[in-house]
């Protein structure tokens, strides 16, 4: 089995209303085994490009909302296969406040992305390394 390495940078987006702390989250279908899945928004970093970049240009592209970093939340690492490749994977996660203004245009990777309340997003989530980057920032936030 061929060995690859992927790094990815993304964020936990958060918004306060009235109610308390909002998350945005996104559903899609996963490419390997086609499973709905909820994600927070996240992607490869580009050559050239710095963790930071990428976490707000993947937040803008796959849900559509301009977001600033308030700072690193941690780093998850993982492994999966895919078409005989096992591939090891870095997340970076990044504490960003979503910027007010007009929704910005998708890529068209994510079926439907909303706010959720940041006391049931990990429960929404379907991965651990995610559910986790959610503790981190309740934590931040004093939650």
């Amino acid at each position: 089995m061929t060995e690859f390495t992927e790094i990815s940078a993304g964020g936990v987006v958060y918004r306060r209303v009235a109610a308390g702390i909002e998350v945005a989250i996104a559903e899609q279908r996963d490419r390997i085994t086609q499973q709905k899945t909820t994600r927070l928004p996240k992607g490869k970093i580009d050559p050239g490009e710095s963790a930071e970049e990428a976490a707000v240009r993947e937040v803008a592209e796959e849900v559509g909302l301009q977001a600033r970093i308030v700072g690193p939340l941690g780093s998850a690492e993982y492994e999966y296969a895919h078409d005989s490749k096992r591939i090891s994977k870095q997340v970076h996660y990044f504490l960003m406040e979503w910027v007010p203004g007009e929704s910005l245009e998708l890529d068209g990777e994510m079926d439907r992305t909303y706010w959720c309340a940041i006391d049931e997003a990990a429960k929404k989530l379907t991965f651990e390394p995610e559910q986790r980057a959610i503790s981190w920032a309740k934590e931040r936030l004093g939650t």
